[in-house]
């Protein structure tokens, strides 16, 4: 072999050794390679396991013999290659059976000829990793090879099936950091939910509008009263759009000082400002191709707010401290309980960023609303706690419904599930996992009251023992005049709204209050 096919041959695995492509197609590669300094008609890679030999690539030998495993005790050309230091040379007159007969590809009855065989130990930090081996119909094939080649060779080869196993190690814990990240995502998903429960035509009509705009890039502004599910929306959104499998980032907007907002917003360069140790990358640059939620964003800084519009206009950021601009993909979906209309006229809120803002704005019913789906949130929120207590079965009983369906729900949902949270917690107090937990008026008394009437009125009192002798009817009347009165005071006297509260028809309750004598009669 000239000195100059030696050097092409060895710069050729070097370069191999740097490709960028799959571990199997590494290990093939490294034959191909070979191949053109070897003249074998078949030649195969190994991995040493334990007392066998398992196959990582092969060339010239038919597709079964990668299907197999080569125990050195029953292979003893391969057991003798295991326990060299040095490349084996076989002599032609070997009476030793290669573990290849009548596997090679171009003459399946090679074990009936004398043909050329070597090996290759491959080692790595003096641990035997594999073998390499080489088969020739020719005898004389592999004759001119020198010694010293072929050790380098092997010296290659090894290497070659240590960078194999660095980058698959590599690559299978990037795997499955992502898939880590992935099922995070997802186990947000499920115990967050994104699904808008109810049968109401205020909810139907919800879910309609959230498919709806989840289709397109707009930016979303979800308005409602605290409590009614705006993050949910969020969430609902992101998940039917074509964005889904990318990452959807929340931010709250109040939670955050003023002093932290560029920098969690569009990061910052080590040296930005005192404290400032390192580089750090914001949301937007984060939600790059996905979607970032901003709850509360009502609550931002005018300065602030001018920079989230160029993000919006331009899809552009800069880091705090950097005059490098960095394009983004990001769709915005921003949320707030506040009157942005009020907020832009008494100049808090920038009318620019209000208009982009509200490219098409979505609004949340108030559970009040929509009480016909009390029943249904009340079931989830129960199940939810359920399993959080580690309980059976627990069911709200029917005269509990009826008292949650007169409440007016000021916290709407959120104070629905805290409220069912703290009765199943009470009613399971002494219950064991067996038992069938009812929550019955008492468990839901602390956190109601008369306030299912009134909204916040306290707990009235009965006397007990009642006196000896009680008239019904002006107990009764007394009952409904301090009821009437307390959603008066409630409301600041407004009828209308007290009518809301105690769930009335206002004209039936101007009567009653007349009858009572807690309004003049006109």
């Amino acid at each position: 072999m000239e000195p100059l096919d030696t050097l092409d041959t060895l710069a050729a695995i070097a370069v191999n050794l740097t490709a960028l492509v799959s571990a199997e197609d590494r290990y093939q590669r490294l034959l191909d390679t070979l191949h053109i300094a070897i003249p074998f008609d078949a030649a195969t890679l190994l991995r040493v396991q334990g007392e066998a030999l398992i196959p990582l690539a092969a060339k010239g030998l038919s597709p079964d013999a990668m299907g197999r495993e080569y125990p050195r005790q029953i292979h003893p050309r391969l057991d003798i290659i295991c326990s060299s230091r040095e490349p084996v040379l076989f002599s032609k007159k070997s009476p030793l059976p290669d573990p290849f007969d009548g596997l090679l590809a171009l003459d399946s009855e090679a074990s009936n000829h004398i043909h050329a065989c070597l090996g290759c130990p491959l080692y790595v930090r003096d641990q035997l990793v594999g073998v390499l081996t080489a088969d020739a119909l020719d005898p004389g094939a592999f004759d001119h090879l020198p010694i010293q080649f072929l050790k380098v060779v092997g010296l290659m080869a090894g290497a070659q099936m240590q960078t194999v196993d660095l980058l698959s190690a590599l690559e299978a814990k990037a795997d499955r950091q992502g898939q880590i990240a992935t099922d995070l995502m997802q186990d947000v998903l499920l115990q967050k939910g994104s699904e808008i429960l109810g049968t109401s035509k205020a909810i139907e009509h919800l879910r309609r509008e959230i498919e709806l705009v989840a289709k397109s890039d707009f930016t979303i502004l979800v308005l409602g009263e605290t409590g009614v599910g705006k993050e949910l929306v969020t969430r609902g959104i992101h998940k039917h759009s074509r964005r889904r499998d990318k990452p959807l980032l929340y931010l709250n907007c109040a939670a955050l000082p003023e002093s932290l907002a560029e920098s969690e917003l569009f990061g910052h360069i080590k040296g930005a400002f005192t404290g400032a140790g390192m580089d750090r990358t914001g949301k937007f640059e984060l939600s790059d191709g996905g979607t970032l939620f901003l709850d509360e964003i009502g609550e931002m800084s005018l300065g602030i707010q001018a920079k989230i519009l160029r993000a919006i206009q331009e899809g552009e950021i800069q880091r705090l401290g950097s005059e490098k601009t960095i394009h983004v993909d990001v769709r915005l979906l921003a949320a707030t309980n506040r009157n942005l209309e009020a907020e832009v006229a008494a100049g808090r809120f920038r009318a620019d960023l209000y208009h982009r803002l509200n490219v098409y704005p979505l609004t949340v019913p108030p559970l009040r609303e929509h009480k016909e789906d009390i029943a249904i949130l009340a079931g989830l929120f129960a199940g939810r706690s359920t399993k959080q207590l580690g309980l059976g079965t627990v069911r709200i009983g029917e005269d509990s419904l009826r008292l949650l369906l007169r409440y007016n729900w000021p916290g709407n949902v959120r104070e629905l599930e805290n409220i069912i949270s703290r009765s199943v917690l009470k009613a399971s107090s002494g219950a064991s996992h067996e038992d069938i937990i009812v929550i019955r008026p008492e468990h839901l008394a602390a956190d109601l009251g008369v306030a299912i009437y009134t909204n916040s009125a306290p707990p009235i009192d009965i006397p007990s023992p009642l006196p000896a002798k009680i008239s019904l009817r002006e107990e009764l009347k007394t009952f409904q005049r301090r009821l009437i009165n307390s959603a008066l005071d409630n409301n600041k006297g407004n009828w209308a709204a007290a009518a809301r509260d105690l769930d009335m028809n206002r004209s039936n309750l101007h009567n009653l209050a007349t009858r009572l004598g807690i309004r003049q009669k006109k």
